[in-house]
């Protein structure tokens, strides 16, 4: 292979205090003609300033950026989106580092973007989500639930809090057996000022939630409402966690699932779209 050249690709989001160990171990190989490119998917440490050291050092190392997103997959007859939406959804204030979060301001514009692109047939989301911000969570689910175009969800590991809107914000939701959805109050940490003005707004908030859950889902209100205030599912807190055959049976998600049966679906509703029996 001598005289070759050989390009290593490094994807890279939100690893900027462990990128230079990779750098460094690739840059000791002893193959002289090495190009590396660091493609980094919209993170939001310093890694920029950690690969222009780099760069500045050593003209064999390439820096592609790019907004956090997800894959559209070409099929043959149209191209599906495949959405990710994990950990916390970060809203108005930036989260640690150390976090896996999704940017609300990143997803907004995607959504515009796939809802007007004429090559993206479909969006398939998938979501293992950690709560995270109430308002911008749910400004993504709103988007969705406006798109035109055929969208699904696949609920894999959980749909925590405000996981729950972006799950049934589909057309057609899935949940895997083993996934959970956790249904509670809405609360935030930190200064709250103890006044009537910040429950009521807190109970507004939870009123919105349900109205647009029940609105798009099988479930009731009174039901969801009574998952929200249980007193005996958790130990350390007021909720209720349904797993996958639960979240079905109580109307909150269509169909218990995997990944085929998602794909399946959202291929179904596409052909419907486009007139094929």
């Amino acid at each position: 292979m001598n005289g070759e050249t050989i390009s290593v690709i490094v994807p890279a989001y939100n690893i900027a205090a462990w990128l230079p160990r990779s750098l460094d171990s690739l840059l000791a190989q002893t193959h002289k003609d090495l190009e590396i490119i660091v493609v980094d998917d919209g993170s939001s440490d310093n890694i920029r300033e950690v690969l222009r050291e780099y760069t500045e050092k050593y003209p064999n190392i390439r820096y592609i950026s790019k907004e956090n997103g997800g894959v559209s997959l070409d099929t043959g007859d149209g191209a599906i989106h495949c959405l990710s939406i994990i950990g916390q959804v970060e809203g108005h204030y930036s989260l640690e580092n150390t976090q896996k979060t999704t940017k609300y301001d990143h997803i907004l514009p995607l959504l515009v973007s796939l809802e007007e692109e004429k090559k993206i047939q479909g969006v398939l989301i998938l979501l293992n989500t950690l709560g995270g911000d109430v308002e911008a969570g749910l400004a993504i689910a709103e988007m969705i639930a406006g798109m035109k175009k055929p969208t699904v969800s696949l609920v894999l590991g959980g749909g925590h809090s405000i996981g729950i809107p972006l799950a049934v914000c589909t057309k057609k939701s899935f949940i895997t057996p083993t996934a959970s959805m956790t249904v509670h109050p809405v609360r935030m940490t930190g200064l709250v000022v103890g006044a009537p003005q910040t429950y009521r707004y807190f109970q507004r908030i939870q009123e919105q939630i349900a109205d647009f859950v029940t609105a798009n889902s099988k479930i009731t209100k009174e039901k969801f409402e009574d998952y929200m205030m249980a007193t005996g599912e958790m130990a350390t807190d007021v909720g209720t966690i349904l797993y996958g055959k639960e979240a079905v049976a109580s109307g909150l998600i269509d169909k218990l699932g995997g990944l085929n049966d998602a794909l399946a679906a959202l291929h179904k509703m596409i052909d419907k779209k486009k007139g094929k029996n």
